[in-house]
């Protein structure tokens, strides 16, 4: 029995998509989950979810929660779009997802390629390793969310660090030309799901190494910056409750893992 099965007991929904197997990992279409389910609490995921990694630091803590949280179930890239639907839906309007950056609450259903929808904002660059969209980190929904076409545009696959100039589009979102910086709101939210990307994918499968550096303009390297920022916003912006129930959704109804980061936030400073 898998560690996620000693905690979750609810059954993943069935649907009609059919499933597929990527390294061992079952695929299958997300389900619907109440946006007023109570958090999971800290406690009970150390004495299951996170048994294996309690009182350790370093490297040794690093590998422990690779190896927790790569027992995923893995989504389709056209999976993606409804998983964001149900993950990062308004609390205060179920028809609307919040974008990421902007902050701006929007129809479910008015996504797409065209100005003015919302896409599948890769928080980790697809180009930085190459990964593009292919089920694995490409598609991963810990660091997949609903973002304003134009404003994803405008991010591109700069890394993160702070400067800029303000976006008109995205007021609190700032840009240049090898970097770009979130609103305060969300600046711990990029952090941890760029930390999580560098625990997950640790080159042991078909995919790259995936580590922060104190880099920006990594170009296709498999590295993102920068890391003494990222830690400094993980430290000032910790996790809301938003962001809570959105690492408990993916956790019980997609991919059965979690961003271990939410959970423990000090965890960052434990292993960089």
């Amino acid at each position: 029995m898998s560690r996620r099965h000693l905690f979750y007991a609810r059954p993943l929904l069935a649907t009609a998509a059919a499933v597929t197997v990527l390294a061992g990992t079952a695929s299958a279409a997300p389900a619907d989950t109440p946006p007023d389910r109570p958090a999971t609490t800290a406690a009970a995921l150390d004495d299951t979810y996170y048994q294996d990694a309690v009182g350790k630091t370093g490297a040794e803590l690093k590998d422990a929660l690779h190896t927790i949280i790569s027992d995923q179930t893995t989504l389709s890239y056209s999976q993606v779009w409804d998983a964001l639907k149900v993950t990062d839906e308004d609390p205060d309007n179920p028809s609307n997802v919040i974008l990421l950056y902007t902050g701006r609450s929007q129809s479910k259903s008015d996504n797409g390629g065209d100005a003015d929808q919302w896409n599948r904002e890769h928080v980790w660059a697809k180009s930085h390793g190459d990964f593009g969209t292919s089920t694995g980190p490409g598609t991963d929904i810990h660091h997949l969310r609903p973002e304003d076409v134009s404003v994803n545009s405008a991010r591109g696959n700069k890394d993160f660090d702070n400067g800029g100039g303000e976006l008109g589009e995205a007021p609190g979102n700032y840009t240049d030309g090898d970097s770009f910086e979130p609103r305060d709101a969300v600046k711990g939210d990029v952090a941890r799901m760029i930390l999580y990307m560098a625990v997950r994918y640790e080159g042991n499968d078909s995919f790259a190494d995936l580590e922060p550096n104190e880099q920006v303009d990594n170009g296709s390297a498999p590295n993102m910056g920068k890391l003494s920022v990222l830690k400094q916003w993980s430290q000032e912006d910790p996790p809301d409750a938003f962001e809570k129930r959105r690492n408990d959704v993916i956790f019980e109804q997609f991919q059965h893992n979690r961003n271990p980061f939410v959970d423990h936030p000090e965890w960052v400073g434990e292993i960089w």
